[in-house]
């Protein structure tokens, strides 16, 4: 890890002003902002590094003013750093711009990445590559590993080969009748490929990526400017906000025990003033659920919709037919709301996976079993046996598009990528849209630089906002906004009302209410009523709960899901799996970032999906029914932060799980 201490003393980056001072930073917050944010689930204590309270008067921090402090470093982040680092320095080294801190040099601009490197965690993904292309026009796939042209790509519908799939009656009789008639439909091995497929699912002329690899390649571009830092191994725990201005950032405490108490080699948090903070730390960055507890959300504005993907990137057999740039859509098992996807990259690798969705009404939502039944599919095995793991991993995706975008501009920040809305839930891309923000953003930036006029909400709003407003990002937001409802009262529905809003430009959709995940969350009882007896349930719920073993497994098993069939090559179980691809780091000296707020809620929680669905099986049954966290095997997908059944006194949207800044994670630069 990268010591704190380290950015003062840098000799490049002299701070303009340095200053140890005592307790430093955020102005305590008022009472009303208090009662804001804890209407909002926000603890006290998630407000400030939890052992503030502990932590003796005379504290000391050391304070570092920069002009623009960055959080996150993802697409968004680098299509902000590309275009900003291009205009900062003169080809002969001289200032282009001069920073308003530091006179005569150019404007200090530093990225702090939570991840141990640049791009490790990320996923693989195809995408139109509009934005990327307009900051690249001269790119070449050559030049970036595992990244392709789209050369193929087709919808599947994958019918229920083992009976084990919880369909309706209507997808059961479909199921029935393309069986039936299958020769003479493109039906093949339990599997129908549509015929046509709306353009507004294509990806023309895109690229095939490992985000990873992409972002690492765009880091090296960033950084060899020497206009700009990017800190990899520091994360943020918290905005610095004063008088509803956000003035800087603080980094996490280090030299902490589990519970953030400080111990032998204690260092705090560094406090980085700043004139613009931008943040860009996804869907459940800590920076940006603190200022949407801060700041509330526009009026009729919610995150309600997410979903976990579950991803590997393995080896094809040798003699795979799949070429570089195949692009396999997938929908209809190994549950009716489960997508799958295949991206095939240059020499024989390919990533795939599967999204879990939070309208999938199941408290069994293992996403790892679920991908290992989905690779399993007759129509996809036959393709995918003989492969090897190479990595793995996990994410979580913010659904919610444009319903979901906070508040974007603030007094000394702006907010940009996906933890801003910009996902279009329609086309099911990202990472051009969060690009696409990026770049706009730092294009006002550079305007109000120029202009010698201060990062204020208004001149956010005149510069950024009205770009965004302007552009591709926000015409197709709004056709998408609404295209997902209809899967809030089923599959069939959810696909109908995505092809209305698509093929309409978003004028008519099919409607339903987005509730959070936990209303939609049934008791076991409740899903296998009909299939398991409770007190067989209860029984399984023991023994499990006995071995410190997750439940799904046996149950899945219980209601006909045959076991894996692990080979220790590419099925493999999900322990080996943390060993063998995209190892999982937890340096010692940081708090636990996953946190149970009220115990007495997870004491009396009967479905503790947060157990059944961890991506790395890093939460396990606990004493006293409170839920057992690790480290040590924690990807960092926050799927546990908005698929807790249990919500918080008070407030619906917030559930009883805080997910924080913390440190380490995914050790893989291929997903």
């Amino acid at each position: 890890m990268i010591g704190q201490g380290l950015l003062a003393a840098a000799g490049r980056y002299t701070p303009a002003r340095p200053v140890w001072e005592c307790r430093c930073s955020t102005a305590s917050p008022s009472h009303e902002k208090l009662a804001t944010a804890r209407s909002l689930g926000f603890h006290d204590d998630e407000m400030q590094p939890s052992a503030d309270a502990e932590r003796p008067a005379e504290l000391e921090r050391q304070r570092f003013e920069v002009d623009i402090a960055c959080v996150g470093f993802g697409p968004a982040m680098g299509g902000f750093l590309t275009t900003l680092a291009r205009q900062l320095v003169q080809p002969d080294g001289t200032p282009a711009l001069e920073s308003p801190t530091q006179p005569g040099s150019p404007p200090q601009v530093l990225c702090y990445e939570r991840a141990d490197d640049l791009g490790f965690g990320v996923s693989g993904v195809v995408t139109r590559a509009r934005a990327l292309r307009a900051s690249f026009p001269d790119l070449s796939t050559a030049g970036i590993p595992m990244a392709a042209p789209v050369r193929t790509e087709k919808v599947l519908y994958l019918l229920d080969p083992t009976g084990a799939s919880r369909r309706s009656w209507m997808l059961r009789a479909s199921d029935r009748a393309l069986r039936a008639f299958g020769r003479v439909l493109p039906f093949d091995s339990e599997a129908l490929e549509l015929p046509w497929t709306p353009a507004f699912l294509h990806k023309d002329g895109g690229l095939v990526l490992s985000l990873g690899q992409f972002m690492q390649w765009v880091g090296a571009q960033v950084q060899g400017t020497g206009a700009v830092q990017v800190w990899p191994g520091t994360p943020v725990a918290q905005a610095l906000i004063e008088a509803d201005r956000v003035v800087g950032v603080r980094l996490l405490d280090q030299g902490v025990d589990a519970q953030g108490r400080p111990g032998e080699g204690y260092l705090p948090g560094m406090d980085i003033r700043a004139a613009l903070t931008v943040v860009g730390d996804g869907p459940v960055g800590p920076v940006g659920h603190q200022l949407d507890a801060h700041f509330g959300l526009p009026k009729d504005h919610h995150a309600r919709d997410w979903a976990v993907g579950m991803k590997f990137v393995i080896d094809l057999p040798q003699d795979t037919p799949l070429e570089p740039g195949t692009v396999w859509h997938t929908f209809g098992y190994p549950e009716p709301e489960i997508f799958g996807f295949l991206y095939v990259h240059p020499d024989r690798v390919a990533s795939l996976g599967i999204f879990v969705p939070s309208w999938f009404d199941s408290p069994m939502r293992t996403a790892y079993r679920y991908l290992q039944h989905w690779m399993l599919h007759p129509y996809l095995w036959r393709y995918l046996n003989g492969s090897k793991l190479r990595s793995w991993g996990a994410k979580t995706l913010g659904e919610s598009g444009r319903r979901g975008e906070p508040h974007l501009v603030g007094d000394g920040y702006a907010r940009i990528g996906e933890g801003s809305g910009s996902t279009n839930v329609l086309t099911g891309s990202g990472v051009d849209e969060a690009w696409a923000t990026g770049t706009q953003l730092a294009e006002a930036v550079l305007e109000l630089l120029r202009a010698k006029r201060p990062f204020t909400r208004q001149n956010l709003a005149d510069t950024y906002l009205v770009r965004r407003r302007a552009s591709w990002v926000e015409r197709e937001a709004l056709v998408a906004e609404k295209a997902r409802d209809g899967f809030q009262r089923g599959v069939v529905r959810g696909l109908l009302g995505m092809a209305l809003a698509g093929l309409t430009q978003g004028r008519f959709s099919l409607a339903g209410d987005p509730t959070p995940p936990w209303r939609r969350i049934p008791t076991l009882e409740q899903y296998y009523r009909g299939r398991v007896r409770p007190e067989e349930i209860d029984r399984l719920r023991q023994e499990c709960q006995a071995r410190g073993v997750s439940l799904h497994g046996a149950l899945m098993e219980r209601v006909g899901w045959p076991a894996i069939p692990h080979d220790g090559q590419l099925l493999v179980s999900h322990q080996d799996a943390l060993l063998l691809g995209g190892k999982v780091q937890a340096p010692a000296g940081y708090a636990d970032h996953v946190v149970f707020l009220y115990p007495e809620l997870c004491e009396r929680c009967g479905t503790q999906i947060c157990i059944e669905l961890c991506s790395g099986q890093a939460i396990a049954p606990g004493p006293g029914g409170v839920p057992a966290f690790d480290r040590e095997k924690c990807v960092h997908c926050g799927a546990c932060h908005w698929n807790c059944a249990a919500p918080l006194p008070g407030n619906a949207e917030r559930t009883n799980i805080a997910f924080r800044a913390g440190a380490g994670g995914l050790h893989s630069a291929e997903n």
